[in-house]
């Protein structure tokens, strides 16, 4: 069951953090209140089955979460190349494998610039040796990913980032043949993902 909204449009509930990498995806959840975000556990990514995807899913429906922030990895210029079309894609199935289990959590990219070299860098301050940074960092990256995101949300008193919806099924179009999945998204804050 999903909280209610608080006044304010800043939804109250248990949010999750993703890092999406092509081995691993770490996650991450915060308190009801949105006011820290602690690493969760980190996913093996199988791109061929999506089984990481479907224990996303089924975890967040677990948890009753009202929200997923997933990284949108952009340069510092601001350009989305593949690692960002990776991201969007996993959101899709993320967002598709929700709506197949009969939720409507939704999930949003958000900018997630410097997130893993910034999870790196605190790892080392905390005395983690690097060789074991692997077992961790994606969480701690997602932990940064979703703080920043419940930060913004509650500065501003709005959604933030781009909501991703579930893959359309394919049918007919104006000329007869068949639509292929889209991504579909709708950005706040005049279609700039924040």
């Amino acid at each position: 069951m999903n909280e209610a909204a608080v006044p304010d449009g800043y939804p109250r509930g248990v949010k999750l953090g993703v890092d999406v990498g092509t081995v691993r995806v770490g996650v991450a959840v915060c308190d009801r209140d949105g006011i820290l975000a602690t690493p969760l556990r980190t996913l093996d990514r199988n791109a061929k089955k999506n089984t990481d995807v479907r224990i996303l899913a089924a975890l967040a429906e677990e948890l009753h979460a009202v929200e997923i922030f997933v990284g949108l990895p952009r340069t510092m210029k601001g350009e989305e190349h593949a690692s960002a079309r990776m991201a969007t894609d996993y959101a899709q199935l993320l967002a598709t494998a929700l709506r197949d289990l009969g939720s409507e959590v939704p999930v949003r990219l958000v900018d997630e610039r410097l997130s893993t070299v910034t999870a790196h860098r605190n790892l080392h301050e905390a005395g983690m040796s690097s060789r074991n940074h692997r077992k961790v960092v994606d969480q701690v990256a997602a932990a940064g990913i979703l703080q920043h995101a419940i930060d913004m949300q509650k500065a501003r008193g709005t959604e933030i980032g781009s909501r991703v919806y579930a893959e359309t099924a394919p049918g007919p179009t104006g000329n007869g043949a068949s639509a292929g999945p889209d991504v579909h998204t709708q950005s706040a804050e005049n279609g700039r993902l924040q």
